[in-house]
């Protein structure tokens, strides 16, 4: 079938329904692995002989390969094609799942699981770009985004759903294993579905490359590794040092290069550098309170694995339904009013999960908790897209989408690790509850921190017609 072809058949409503959707389902399985595994690693670590500091690993392998490698994927979308870069990524990706899912090693999982990071990292780029490139006008645009964003912002809840109904009703396995018919039926299907994108070819950056994902990587262990070993371990600030020692160089080339991996324009812009900052703060408290009450659910109060996943329905729901009326939100009141008050709302719910004891139960003090937090995360998620995307050439969809997945990816694995090294200075030994209320209060100040740079970075009523709201 030619592209042409295939162009004039996308161009029916049917299959262009047909076609979004399935974007869309990568999108969430992409979103959803990171977390799919954290209610299956008691079973994973039984299983497999983790020790509990190697255990950290099954999660954060996939985060470090996948935050560090994804301005690389968005470049390498934008200069060979959406479509083949989408389709390369999720061949890695899929049979990354199939191998962790079949192994007996823990070595061999922990392989699979960077694997997965870099099949991720090449493909999910490409998903926002292809959303964007391939609408035929604006307000087909706008609803293709809207639901990107709605997707995004419940993948990771999504994951705890069901890696928790995997786990109890199959095998911790299946968490894994679940993509490759998913991923299967993605790859046959896209490839009849959506034309090629136009390419920009160039010579790829490979000093930016190179600065850029160790730069990420190292960044990114430090903090793993402080939560892991303590701050004054071996191995944390030798970390942080290489990190600013890449970034410093990744500016440096890219400031020289004639075709550099990251346009910095692209960072000159305040509203947008706000949005990444936001972003990057409030999801990795959203992930960091998933990975502590995950644990509080199963370690506390006894739920088994699927009864943890499906506690997570609420939020999951609660977030979906926000993000629904996120574009009028933003016609009347602004980006800027919506990611303040979204931020205030995420630190109110964290304080609220600082307060959980011993005695609490799932109702009210989670569950309340957990809705609160969940309107806060879908007043942030949309309106810290739109402040990153606007204004964005098309020839740098990839780039930029590479760039805002990155936010997202390694600021929840720098929350994860950053409020796990706080819960581990004020735990007790044997104990679950006694780091809590350290680990949320943390994260609540940060939040509000969050809401601050908002307010300073994003000019007041800011709307941006061409995202989200039809014009």
């Amino acid at each position: 079938m030619s592209t042409e072809q295939i162009g004039r058949d996308f161009a029916a409503p049917g299959n262009r329904a047909l076609a979004l959707a399935t974007i869309l389902a990568a999108q969430l399985m992409l979103q959803m692995d990171f977390l799919i595994v954290i209610v299956a690693l008691p079973r994973i670590q039984a299983d497999l002989g983790f020790t509990p500091a190697g255990l950290s690993w099954v999660p954060n392998a996939f985060a470090l390969a996948f935050g560090g490698l994804l301005l690389l994927g968005g470049r390498l979308g934008d200069m060979f094609g959406q479509v083949k870069a989408f389709q390369a990524g999720l061949a890695v990706f899929v049979l990354a799942s199939l191998l962790g899912g079949l192994i007996q090693a823990p070595s061999i999982l922990i392989l699979a699981r960077v694997l997965q990071g870099v099949g991720a990292a090449l493909a999910g780029p490409s998903v926002l770009a292809l959303i964007t490139v391939m609408a035929r006008d604006e307000a087909e645009r706008n609803r293709g985004l809207a639901l990107f964003i709605a997707v995004s912002s419940v993948g990771a809840s999504a994951g705890l759903i069901l890696g928790g109904v995997l786990t109890d009703l199959a095998s911790w396995r299946w968490s894994l294993l679940i993509n490759v018919p998913v991923g299967a039926v993605v790859l046959v299907m896209i490839r009849y579905l959506v034309a090629e994108t136009v390419t920009k070819p160039s010579r790829l950056d490979f000093g930016g490359a190179a600065t850029a994902t160790l730069g990420s990587v190292a960044l990114v262990y430090g903090f793993i590794n402080a939560a892991d070993r303590g701050w004054t371990s071996f191995g944390t600030a030798p970390s942080f040092a290489v990190a600013a020692v890449m970034f410093v160089a990744f500016a440096s080339i890219e400031r020289r290069v004639s075709e550099p991996l990251l346009d910095l324009a692209l960072l000159r812009s305040r509203p947008r550098m706000a949005g990444i900052v936001v972003m990057a703060l409030i999801v990795g408290m959203h992930f960091s309170m998933l990975f502590l009450i995950v644990q509080y659910l199963q370690r506390v109060l006894g739920f088994g694995a699927l009864a943890a996943g499906l506690a997570y329905l609420p939020l999951t729901a609660t977030v979906f339904v926000v993000t629904h009326f996120i574009p009028k939100l933003i016609v009347h009141f602004g980006a800027r009013l919506l990611l303040m008050a979204g931020s205030v709302l995420v630190a109110f719910s964290l304080a609220c999960f600082g307060l959980v004891g011993d005695g609490s139960r799932y109702f009210p003090a989670i569950i309340i908790a957990m809705i609160i937090h969940a309107v806060g995360i879908g007043l942030v998620f949309a309106p810290g897209t739109v402040a990153i995307m606007e204004g964005v050439p098309g020839e740098q969809a990839g780039t930029a989408s590479g760039l805002l997945q990155m936010d997202q990816q390694i600021g929840g694995a720098l929350g994860i690790a950053v409020i796990a090294a706080v819960y581990s200075s004020a735990s007790v030994p044997g104990e679950f509850v006694p780091g809590l209320w350290a680990a949320f209060n943390v994260g609540a100040v940060v939040s509000l921190v969050a809401g601050l740079i908002a307010w300073k970075g994003i000019p007041p009523k800011k709307v941006c017609p061409g995202l989200l709201v039809p014009g």
